[in-house]
């Protein structure tokens, strides 16, 4: 089979596009064959050894596909090949079939398109849990997203209308602006033209937003969290300006609002049912449609370095995927 690997620790260009041998799933491993990957920021991250998770030398990047099982291990059940599913593998995703526990499957139901599917987990999942679990956002509150178009962004906007919030998205660009207004948004701001702090005071009469979702830290986050009111909740989703903030806390005292964290993949590791509970909540949302995952561009396999570097240059815009040759053969 083809993967790209990374073979020394750097940035995108750094990896490579080669043939490898095909894995064989040992006791309880599933082996599916890939028909979509999502390029998402931790990738950018993993490939550089500066992520959570530290996989050993050679590796292909890659934490979400979806694809179909093509052999499975001794003590695998519930699990068959020609099954329809989502891996939620960590990485080894940007190759044409890819290893994983059992345990990392999600079935996907029939009429939901692969690349649809692919695109769920890391960045819907992520923002779900962010505003149902942590900062149980209620209808009527008024919830901020910074770095609006971006993958997570957009899935926050979308779920957050559908939580009943009203949707305040932050972003650099007008052209991204327009993509947040077509994903929902009912208010948005230009933070490279416009003083965030005194938008959000005029967009909100004073009072302030009920939450903030920042997947971007940097120099936004203290004034977004200057913004907040009272009893409000500040979630700490990523920092894709690759600066860690540190805020002043009295603002936290003041504000009597909440800083949480939002870990994802730790969720799914110490509460595996209530996080199956909420994947079976998404999937039904996208097979009604109530969701729309905006895949704004499309990659094969082999250029996923170029992928990369427009998600590691925050150049881009909703989710954008890779696919191999049997995922462009997906009707």
């Amino acid at each position: 089979m083809k993967a790209v690997l990374a073979k020394r620790h750097g940035p995108p260009e750094s990896l490579v596009f080669e043939e490898v041998a095909s894995p064989v799933p040992a006791s309880g491993e599933v082996l599916v064959s890939v028909h979509a990957s999502a390029v998402n920021f931790p990738d950018t991250l993993i490939i550089e050894n500066k992520y959570q998770f530290k996989p050993a030398l050679p590796f292909s990047p890659g934490g979400e596909v979806a694809g179909t099982v093509k052999a499975v291990g001794p003590g695998v059940e519930g699990f068959a090949p020609g099954d329809r599913v989502i891996a939620v593998c960590g990485w080894g995703g940007y190759a044409e079939e890819v290893l994983t526990d059992a345990r990392k499957l999600v079935r996907l139901p029939a009429g939901i398109a692969m690349e649809a599917a692919a695109a769920l987990v890391i960045t819907y999942g992520t923002s779900h849990y962010a505003l149902k679990e942590r900062a149980d956002i209620r209808p009527g509150e008024t919830l901020l997203v910074l770095g609006a178009a971006g993958g997570t962004g957009i899935s926050a906007i979308e779920l957050g209308k559908l939580m009943g919030a009203r949707v305040i998205a932050a972003a650099s660009s007008d052209e991204k602006l327009a993509l947040c207004r077509q994903a929902g948004a009912d208010e948005t701001i230009n933070y490279a033209s416009e003083d965030l702090r005194e938008r959000l005071k005029a967009l909100t009469g004073g009072r302030g937003v009920d939450v903030v979702y920042d997947p971007v830290g940097g120099q936004y986050t203290e004034p977004a969290l200057r913004s907040m009111a009272w009893k409000g909740r500040y979630l700490v989703i990523g920092f894709t300006t690759g600066e860690i903030p540190r805020p002043p806390l009295n603002l936290a005292l003041l504000k009597g609002c909440a800083i949480v964290g939002v870990f994802y993949g730790g969720f799914a590791q110490a509460e595996p049912k209530r996080y199956d509970e909420l994947m079976q909540e998404l999937l039904g949302w996208l097979a009604k449609g109530r969701i729309r995952p905006v895949i704004t561009g499309r990659y094969p396999l082999e250029r996923a370095a170029e992928a990369l570097r427009l998600v590691a240059d925050r150049r881009a815009t909703g989710k954008i995927m890779l696919t191999t040759a049997l995922g462009r053969g997906d009707a």
